[in-house]
């Protein structure tokens, strides 16, 4: 569950990046946006969804128009449907990215400003990327900032402070038994990692280096802190 809020997260910071962002970035950002939906069957089944049977050649007709002045450059416009502005944006995206499209032409094309790319990029984000955004996050409401992946993000850095805290006074309560000197090497080497591992949250580290420490415990014969396993397991249902 948490691998797949991840994604979507994933997918939508590159989109936040590239409403900020700048034209030179923008097709690398672009390219990473499609291979974050490549990455999540949540999003590959939405954009499947939405593009299931969609014409985009007609849909680039109605959207796409250029001006009747001679001039070359038109306006491009996005549909009113939410389901059609997914599909259309995501294959504009497409197109950018396997070059059928050239996003500078497209940008002074259909986004002149003043002949700059960085101004026409600006608008074409605000007009074209940033709904497109919107409609995705509105799309799964658990990604926001108050949303279940949020509150789940929460909860396990709050799990992961008390297991630190508790690894600390576990630390000093082993080294002060009867141990051998290897035995005492060990714990030295096992607490600073464990506590390592809970300080830079990284789950599976912790979880990795626990059972190795499951396993000293049972050599020395102690029982432990059931407190810090107890943690350890709740992290594994958040």
């Amino acid at each position: 569950m948490e691998e797949k809020y991840e994604q979507i997260q994933r997918f939508l910071q590159v989109c936040d990046d590239l409403v900020g962002g700048t034209f030179h970035d923008a097709d690398a950002e672009i390219s990473g946006a499609l291979r974050a939906v490549a990455e999540s069957k949540e999003l590959t089944n939405l954009f499947g969804a939405v593009t299931a049977g969609y014409d985009f050649p007609a849909a680039k007709r109605a959207y796409l128009r250029i001006s009747r002045a001679g001039t070359g450059r038109g306006v491009a416009y996005l549909p009113s449907a939410r389901n059609e502005v997914l599909a259309f944006v995501f294959c504009l995206f497409v197109e950018f990215d396997t070059g059928k499209l050239h996003l500078n032409d497209f940008l002074l094309r259909y986004f002149y400003v003043d002949g700059s790319y960085t101004a026409s990029y600006s608008l074409f984000a605000d007009r074209m990327i940033r709904p497109f955004r919107d409609i995705v996050r509105d799309c799964y409401p658990d990604c926001g900032k108050r949303g279940q992946y949020a509150r789940a993000a929460e909860k396990r850095d709050r799990i992961l402070g008390e297991i630190a805290e508790r690894l600390t006074v576990e630390r000093a309560r082993i080294l002060k038994l009867a141990l051998r000197e290897e035995e005492r090497d060990d714990a030295e080497k096992l607490f600073p990692a464990l506590i390592a591992a809970a300080g830079r949250r990284d789950v599976g580290g912790l979880l990795a280096l626990l059972s190795g420490y499951r396993y000293f415990l049972k050599y020395i014969n102690d029982a432990g802190s059931g407190e810090i396993f107890a943690l350890a397991a709740s992290l594994e249902t958040v």
